[in-house]
């Protein structure tokens, strides 16, 4: 099986024509953090993402261009250094050859340092390069797919739902969602492990509630928006398998959020976040 994969990929990549058409998009941000009662921080972000088309064909280069510090280890991808270098976040090529879509992840995050983050350690290992083939097989409107672990994916969309089954070994997992009577509900369940979320929209304000008691409602209009969130408290959990890491202990918190697009193409936000009295204010721009 992963010599057949193998095979489309090399179909898919040894292509030595001229790119047909470069597109080129980014965007670039700074916030100010009072973080509460702790030290005052502001920080940038500045990412660049090029796209190359030909025919059938499209590779993604994407980059992280702020030049400011980064804990990302220099690698054999092309992680940047401590100094600030450009660094890779990833690389991605896809085609189409007939009935088959071929998409191949040529980034290995994991070639990457460890990344602390909040409310848990992330502990990469092991190799996250893949290549992913989808077959539009004569079944009515489903889909089949096949990635180089050797799982198989059917997917498709029947009477308004939509569902994906993933079969795993030992760790089947379903996703679906559909919307009815105006609420939009989606339920997953991997591996016995069941989640769902349902959203809706009242007197224009639009709410999601989910299954681990989470809840979040947004009011206003396209480019001018309050959002209100709760994050229900997360137990600690421990890694189970390779690829799903351990997870620390957090409270419940609640985030407010106002957002406004300007007329010169820039973005104004200001978060509150109660779990540690922090204020955020971010000014953003794309392109």
């Amino acid at each position: 099986m992963k010599k057949l994969i193998a095979l489309f990929a090399v179909s898919a990549v040894a292509s030595t024509s001229a790119v047909a058409a470069v597109a080129i998009s980014g965007a670039a941000s700074v916030s100010y953090d009072d973080n509460g009662s702790a030290a005052s921080a502001t920080t940038y972000d500045a990412d660049l993402s090029i796209v190359g088309t030909a025919g059938a064909t499209s590779a993604t280069i994407a980059m992280d261009v702020d030049g400011g510090s980064t804990t990302r280890a220099a690698g054999a991808n092309g992680g940047g250094s401590a100094g600030g270098t450009v660094a890779l976040t990833g690389v991605s090529m896809a085609t189409t050859i007939g009935p088959l879509t071929i998409a191949a992840d040529m980034f290995d995050e994991d070639d990457q340092a460890t990344v602390s983050t909040t409310g848990g350690l992330i502990d990469d290992s092991g190799d996250n390069r893949s290549i992913a083939v989808s077959l539009d097989a004569p079944i009515g409107d489903a889909t089949i797919g096949l990635d180089n672990s050797g799982d198989v994916t059917v997917s498709g969309t029947f009477s308004g739902v939509t569902v994906s089954h993933t079969v795993k070994q030992g760790a089947d997992k379903t996703v679906g969602s559909a919307s009815i009577a105006g609420m939009d509900i989606s339920l997953t369940n991997d591996a016995g492990s069941s989640t769902w979320t349902i959203g809706t929209t009242v007197a224009g304000t639009a709410i999601t509630v989910g299954s681990d008691k989470s809840i979040s409602a947004v009011f206003g209009v396209t480019g001018n928006t309050v959002t209100v969130a709760h994050v229900s408290e997360r137990a600690s959990r421990l890694s189970t398998t390779a690829t799903k890491h351990p997870v620390s202990q957090k409270d419940a918190y609640t985030t407010i959020a106002v957002a406004r697009d300007l007329t010169s193409g820039a973005a104004l936000a200001a978060t509150y976040n109660t779990f540690d009295s922090s204020l955020t204010l971010k000014a953003s721009v794309a392109f």
